[in-house]
């Protein structure tokens, strides 16, 4: 017999602790047949001395060979071995096994488990997934024949961008088969792939039309509803998800435990007032939340937040004490044993680590805010009045609420802030008032779906109900992330380098994003691409912890420089806003005018010879183009900027100018010299003259590069010729985004991808 106040005997807190160590050694070395050697030698010892250190033993190695094994001798990994990191042609026949996600140009992209390839005129089985996108619609389980190019999943090229390929990787998934042509696949069948999930999606879709009815004219609001009851987050535009991730309440998209917890809690008050017995009830509703996690799509997240809750109602249906430790712990064993690649996502750690901290503080937490409106001890609760009664049992739910919240931000906080570079203060209050809403959300869409087939117009009454609901969590989400101080953006801590001023030049293609930063002030010469903004630009400034700018320079009316233009002016809000005055024929730039003008947004225009100061270190000077300057081509009207810092370095942003701008800088008279050169290609590919560096005299160029167009692409004659005259060139198809440091007596600059560092001192 345990004495009274022993420690309760939890042992999947160990057996998951176990786990863990297994994974992450085999992660760092993995080696399967020691792993296979230590198992069984383990494993003899376990059995015989029957000790606790022994059995934990065996678990680290049971997870270190399985972690092993997936690590080193996956079909993913033999096929990437056998096509190497060239690019190849190649014919792939297999079948869809994700939810295929549409862009808004018709491209479907997918996964794809692979049957058979071709290539060089042979064809071979292959059972490994691949990415891949193709510009057809397709469905899950739709068997395809594609013909494309087949490459390396390409790693991050840009400061703070999204690993796509560790994050695959994790998957199993390596490469990824670019479809350039509708033409270039055909259909082979459907139907096919797993019927689970294929019901599932079937069953999805007819609960986003039942959802929709007596909505159809309220698009945003009923996106907001799917992605709230079914997970479904592709009808939701991205500025209102926005809103939702700055006041942390972004997880009620997300089919998670908060979505599970409050579809079980429906479920036991139906049937606890229809009466039925409490085992029978959860024999009825853990079957019923794995269904909820199918129909949301079976992602990780959803059956994590089922088996969770499944393990916890399982210690009911046998009448054991359940100790929530232990059964989150014995649910993240579960998960582990189905994919040991889990115990690295993001959302993985965030649903255990948010969970620990609720079960170790939210308890505490609420006994310290109860104390704040207890009564005096002295006095008798038959003398509290009315009203005093009303309020303690009030702030008592306010206060049990909070301690959940409060509990879940402390625990979530040191992994949201390296993984998003985001701090949410608000979202102690915003969640106090959105959770209830959605949990009436979350209970009016249900019943909408169970009346739909017996009363289609009493649905239509509930999803009216639910417009209501949605559009007071719309206001009440807007309304905190407008909040002063409620969210900022937070670059992690590093050790301060002590330079001046700091220019990045991201790797955006055609494109171009240059940030300067000093030490109060933060720019950027144009926001790239609209496509480029929301997937490099965007999370490279949120990682630089930038939460509003206080300049932006657009150089010319090339989409794939100022695309992503309104969607910056949103999110980070900058000070000053400097653009060119020469006309062009850019759609583009024609409908930014016209979006500031009714903004109220001033522009500066600016013409050769302007100067501003940039804090108080760095001059910007225009050098291009003069007043009434007119060309035919945007490239030829672009601006051109000298920066200078410290009073000492020089760089020289071109942009896209060519030789025709060349010529007439070298004919004005300006004071070309600098030390570094940011350019983009021209249009024409003829830039970067040799009398023109004669007069500029670089010892560094940063020069963009694609691979398509071909006159994009930095000229191997080109190149060869800078080298010849002792030039540094960063070319971006190898370098990937171009940091330059300048301080007091050097400059120094780093390729992303590069491992060395370029410096120059002062003469």
């Amino acid at each position: 017999m345990k004495p009274p106040g022993a420690w309760p005997r939890q042992p999947f807190i160990g057996l998951g602790i176990a786990a863990i160590i297994g994974i992450l050694v085999a992660d760092i070395s993995p080696h399967p047949m020691t792993g296979l050697i230590a198992l069984f030698a383990i494993a003899s010892i376990a059995f015989l001395r029957k000790s606790s250190v022994a059995t934990y033993a065996f678990v680290v190695a049971c997870f270190f060979s399985l972690h092993s094994l997936r690590q080193t001798t996956s079909s993913s990994l033999r096929l990437a071995a056998e096509l190497g990191d060239a690019p190849q042609a190649m014919t792939a026949k297999g079948v869809v096994i994700s939810e295929p996600k549409a862009s808004a140009r018709g491209t479907s992209s997918f996964l794809f488990r692979l049957s058979s390839i071709t290539r060089n005129g042979k064809t071979e089985a292959a059972d490994a997934t691949i990415s891949a996108s193709w510009r057809r619609e397709v469905r899950f389980g739709d068997e395809l024949q594609l013909f494309g190019v087949a490459r390396p999943i390409e790693s991050p090229r840009n400061p703070g961008e999204f690993d796509m390929r560790a994050y695959l990787a994790r998957r199993d998934v390596r490469h990824a088969l670019l479809v350039r042509y509708p033409e270039n696949g055909k259909i082979l069948s459907r139907g096919g792939g797993s019927r689970i999930m294929r019901a599932a999606q079937n069953s999805r879709a007819w609960m986003q039309t039942s959802l929709a009815r007596g909505l159809e004219d309220s698009p945003d609001l009923h996106g907001l509803i799917s992605g709230m009851v079914l997970g479904v987050r592709d009808q939701t535009p991205e500025e209102v998800e926005e809103q939702f991730q700055q006041t942390g309440t972004l997880h009620l998209f997300a089919v998670s435990g908060l979505n599970v917890a409050i579809v079980a809690q429906l479920l036991w008050m139906i049937l606890s007032a229809a009466r039925v017995p409490r085992r029978w009830a959860i024999a009825v509703i853990i079957p019923a939340l794995f269904f909820y996690a199918a129909v949301t799509g079976l992602n990780a997240s959803s059956i994590r937040a089922a088996l969770m809750a499944a393990v916890l109602l399982g210690g009911f249906f046998v009448d054991r004490k359940v100790l929530a430790g232990n059964s989150v712990a014995a649910a993240g064993v579960m998960v582990l044993c189905w994919d040991t690649n889990q115990l690295f996502s993001t959302g993985f750690q965030l649903s255990f680590t948010v969970v620990i901290a609720i079960i170790l503080l939210a308890e505490p937490l609420y006994r310290w805010l109860v104390r704040w409106c207890e009564p005096d001890p002295f006095l008798p609760r038959s003398l509290l009045n009315g009203l005093q009664r009303t309020w303690q049992w009030s702030w008592g739910g306010i206060a049990r609420g909070a301690s959940v919240s409060l509990a879940a931000w402390i625990g979530s906080v040191p992994l949201i802030l390296p993984y998003f570079y985001l701090i949410t203060p608000i979202s102690l209050l915003a969640n106090l008032v959105v959770v209830p809403i959605a949990f009436f959300v979350l209970a009016v869409g249900l019943m909408s779906l169970l009346i739909t087939p017996l009363a289609p117009w009493v649905a239509v009454v509930f999803n009216n109900a639910n417009w209501s609901l949605a559009a007071a969590i719309l206001s009440a989400v807007g309304l905190f992330a407008r909040a002063p101080a409620g969210h900022f953006y937070l670059e992690l801590l590093h050790w301060p380098t002590g330079a001046r001023a700091e220019i990045t030049a991201l790797d955006v293609g055609t494109g171009a994003a240059v940030h300067l930063r000093t030490r109060q002030n933060d720019w950027l010469f144009d926001p790239g691409a609209a496509r480029d903004f929301k997937r490099i630009v965007r999370p490279y400034l949120r990682s630089r912890g930038v939460n509003e700018l206080d300049g932006l320079v657009l150089s010319h009316g090339d989409a794939a420089h100022i695309g992503g233009t309104a969607a910056l002016v949103r999110a980070f809000r900058p000070a000053f806003l400097f653009d060119t005055p020469a006309p062009d024929r850019s759609s583009v730039h024609r409908e930014l005018i016209a979006h500031f003008a009714e903004m109220g947004r001033p522009r500066r225009l600016c013409v050769a010879g302007d100067e501003w100061n940039i804090g108080r270190e760095v001059t910007a000077r225009v050098l291009f183009p003069p007043p009434e300057h007119r060309s035919s081509n945007a490239d030829d009207q672009t601006l051109v900027i000298q920066l200078t810092i410290a009073g000492r370095w020089r760089v020289l942003i071109l942009s896209d100018s060519g030789e025709a701008t060349e010529r007439l800088l070298l004919g004005s008279g300006a004071e070309l010299r600098s030390d570094i050169i940011i350019k983009g290609q021209h249009h024409s590919g003829l830039s970067g003259s040799a009398e023109f560096l004669d007069r500029v005299q670089p010892t560094a160029i940063v020069a963009s590069s694609v691979a398509f167009p071909q006159n994009e692409a930095v000229g191997e004659e080109w190149a060869a010729g800078l080298a010849a005259r002792q030039i540094r060139l960063f070319r971006q198809d190898k370098s990937g985004a171009v940091t330059l440091r300048f301080f007091r007596e050097r400059w120094e600059a780093k390729g992303f991808l590069e491992s060395e560092t370029f410096r120059v001192k002062a003469r």
